[in-house]
């Protein structure tokens, strides 16, 4: 266990010194032990028009299968992204995938499978569990939830410089898993432009340590944290994204519902994401910390990422942004490249 004071102490000049480097910060790197950027990247796009327990499951299963994943007595780990309760279904991570995409891991003979997430804004989890529906279908189908927000830590030395954190203390359920998957809505997002499978990872970052909504890794810098997070995180990965019902404009909370009738997956977070912004008529290389990630971590090129299941183009939704992120768009349908 960490220090809780300790923490504090150095969190606070940590983030004293990153507020006063943001503007004149060291060339970010990364340490060999950080490149896991594959030749090429699959990603799959599969068709789901709505929000059906036994279709999704299906539809899981055959994503999953696509990429010859053997989760037979593992311990799957799902973080699905939940911010605040949303009756509307298009804030979070939609329950039913959620029920979906554990019944498709068990029935591929993963010994365990656990739901795990650490909200931003939300600090009475109970609440926002038991307001979306979530808590009772875990509850009907047996499987545990485990706030990261409070979950034991360990210190985990960063493999690359965008902030100036140097470590981060992160969730053992997390580290420990067999296969962590980043379960996220795709969405614009008001300071990020996107926020999907890498942008979803603030959640395994510790609110009772970070802070609400995660601060420090705000005050050093919020695509750096990205990078810097995703970098860290060594542990056996996939992602599957909820683009049934998407949200656009002004992300990721006060956005509108954006139909689009998908859901992506693949293991390479960098492609995976890629793929949902062309899906968005978003152009990757210009989200900044998918550009930053390019040459280390997957790949933003569509040539280097094999499409599987759907092709992109039928499916591609022209998702409005923020005027901010005007620059981002492209006309669908997007050109390769």
């Amino acid at each position: 266990m960490v220090d809780r004071r300790e923490f504090v102490k150095a969190s606070v000049a940590i983030a004293a010194v990153g507020g006063l480097n943001a503007c004149r910060r060291d060339q970010p790197g990364w340490s060999p032990d950080a490149v896991r950027k594959p030749e090429v990247s699959p990603v799959a796009i599969l068709p789901a028009e709505r929000y059906d327990e036994a279709a999704l499951k299906d539809t899981v299963t055959r994503g999953v299968e696509m990429f010859g994943l053997d989760v037979r007595d593992r311990r799957v780990v799902l973080k699905p992204n939940l911010v605040e309760f949303d009756p509307g279904g298009v804030i979070n991570t939609h329950p039913t995938l959620i029920a979906a995409t554990i019944e498709a891991f068990r029935s591929l003979g993963a010994r365990e499978v656990i739901m795990a997430e650490g909200p931003g804004h939300r600090r009475d989890n109970e609440y926002l569990l038991r307001a979306s529906g979530i808590h009772e279908q875990l509850e009907d189908m047996g499987a545990r939830f485990v706030d990261l927000n409070h979950d034991v830590v360990r210190r985990v030395a960063l493999r690359s410089s965008f902030t100036r954190l140097g470590e981060l203390y992160l969730p053992a359920t997390v580290l420990d898993a067999d296969l962590f998957v980043s379960m996220p809505k795709l969405k614009t997002h008001h300071w990020a432009a996107v926020t999907l499978s890498m942008k979803n990872m603030f959640g395994v970052v510790p609110g009772s340590l970070y802070g609400w909504p995660k601060n420090i890794l705000h005050w050093v810098g919020l695509e750096g944290s990205i990078v810097d997070i995703n970098a860290a995180l060594d542990v056996p990965r996939f992602n599957i994204v909820d683009g049934i019902v998407g949200m656009e404009g002004n992300g990721p909370i006060q956005g509108e519902a954006k139909q689009v009738g998908v859901v992506v997956f693949g293991a390479d977070p960098v492609a995976v994401d890629a793929t949902c912004t062309r899906l968005m008529s978003i152009d990757p290389w210009r989200v900044g910390y998918l550009a930053a990630v390019e040459p280390f971590l997957g790949n933003l090129a569509t040539e280097r990422i094999e499409q599987r299941g759907e092709d992109l183009s039928p499916h591609q939704a022209d998702f409005r942004v923020l005027e901010g992120f005007s620059h981002t768009k492209t006309t669908p349908p997007m050109a390769a490249g």
